[in-house]
């Protein structure tokens, strides 16, 4: 019935987007579906040539939702003639880039059926770039983006009571794991975060952007994530200093942070104990593990630092005839059986297609993150200067926790990370218009 369903679906792509291109104001509609389907992200995908118990970044040929909806709303742009500047903004061709160079670690892949997962998924995350720059190059309705992640993160933060109040210890919401969780959650708490900082809480969008900020933080602790529990303060340090430095009205700004101070005080109080638990009872083994695995990645960027041992095909690598299992036991001393996958996603890119590969996402990650920094300079004294201060924030936070975690890989992770960069390449594009309306 899924797949019929999924069929339906499926074939109704083109005329809607046809539709859309005779009136592009209803693909406002189309983009809350996409945010939506987001929320039942599972429950909205299919997977072909699934491989369910595999372990590893991609598990089958993913098509979401999301992605039909997305391609619907790319169809309405182009018949509308829309695309005709295409991409300006640098950091999508690092991305193509980036793309190219996973390609050639195919060739040292064991199932190249496997690696293909992990590729189409990364054509959807530039098929979902392209819809939401898109849209926002089309139409410069920042709000209903803005509305969007607003509302994506207060239902992430009802499924997450539900289920903390249900029992379960560390909560996921509407992601597949917990970390997976907070990691989008410091996107969109620190993007809202800035937002109050700057704008205040007069009106009832504000408001509404204000829950969303104080959910997306709730969500972050009681998932327990002790990664995403170091790179809070970090992460929400550097977007309250960007709106301090270029937000202008620091005497308002002080007003609006004291309360939020005093509150965050009495919570970290109250969840103290629950923290404290979290690190001093984790297993040693974990730590061991993490040590293992990391040790597992060197082992083969040292015999493939070019073209890796095959994307997504690091699970492979770790089974007969392969050894480095066991190379990486030798030299810890620590004998383990095999149940994961290395829990940082550069040493995982770097292993399963290369230094090269490495630098190239490590490029596209930088880019984006300078151009925070840069657009908040450009942007400074406007209403717009939430975006790139909270953002920088959000991505400092991410890229840090990705040093312990490989979940910017998984689906739901990356398409958060896509909307936010396709936000900042608009702004790139389009700041001067920004500026000018807001002077005018």
């Amino acid at each position: 019935m899924k797949y019929l369903i999924f069929t339906i679906v499926a074939l109704g792509v083109f005329p809607l987007g046809f539709l859309l291109s005779n009136n592009l104001r209803w693909a406002k509609g189309v983009f809350w579906g996409m945010v939506l389907s987001l929320c039942l992200f599972q429950a909205t995908a299919i997977n072909f040539f699934s491989r369910e118990s595999y372990t590893g970044s991609a598990r089958g040929m993913e098509v979401s939702l999301v992605y039909l909806l997305a391609l619907a709303l790319l169809v309405a742009l182009l018949l509308r003639g829309k695309f005709r500047s295409f991409v300006q903004d640098t950091g999508f061709w690092i991305y193509v880039f980036y793309f190219l160079l996973c390609w050639p670690s195919l060739t040292a892949a064991d199932n190249c059926l496997i690696a293909w997962f992990e590729i189409w998924k990364m054509i959807m995350m530039m098929l979902v770039f392209l819809a939401v720059y898109g849209y926002l190059k089309a139409t410069n309705d920042l709000k209903t983006v803005l509305a969007t992640l607003a509302f994506f993160a207060i239902v992430n933060f009802l499924v997450v009571a539900k289920q903390h109040y249900s029992g379960i210890y560390q909560p996921g919401g509407v992601f597949p794991h917990r970390n997976s969780m907070s990691m989008a959650m410091h996107l969109t708490g620190m993007l809202f975060f800035a937002f109050y900082l700057t704008n205040g809480i007069s009106t009832w969008f504000r408001k509404f952007c204000m829950v969303a900020f104080v959910f997306s933080v709730a969500s972050v602790f009681w998932s327990y994530s002790r990664g995403a529990m170091l790179m809070t303060p970090i992460g929400y340090a550097i977007t309250g200093i960007s709106c301090f430095l270029f937000g202008g009205h620091w005497g308002k700004k002080v007003k609006r942070l004291l309360p939020l101070f005093l509150l965050g005080l009495l919570g970290m109080v109250l969840i103290m104990p629950r923290i404290v638990e979290r690190f001093v009872t984790a297993p040693q083994a974990s730590t061991d593990t993490r040590v293992e695995l990391a040790q597992c990645s060197l082992e083969m960027i040292k015999d493939e630092p070019l073209r890796g041992v095959g994307i997504n095909n690091w699970g492979l690598k770790m089974i007969p005839p392969h050894e480095y299992q066991d190379r990486a036991g030798d030299v810890l001393g620590y004998d383990m059986d095999y149940h994961g996958i290395v829990e940082t996603v550069y040493l995982l890119v770097a292993a399963e297609c290369g230094i090269p590969a490495l630098l190239a996402m490590l490029a596209w990650f930088g880019w984006y993150w300078w151009s925070c920094i840069s657009l908040a300079r450009k942007l400074n004294g406007t209403k717009w200067v939430f975006l790139p201060a909270g953002l920088l924030g959000g991505l400092t936070a991410d890229y840090l926790q990705s040093t312990l975690e490989w979940v910017l890989r998984q689906q739901m992770n990356l398409i958060c990370l896509v909307i936010v960069f396709a936000i900042i390449s608009y702004l790139n594009t389009s700041w001067c218009k920004l500026k000018n309306l807001e002077s005018a």
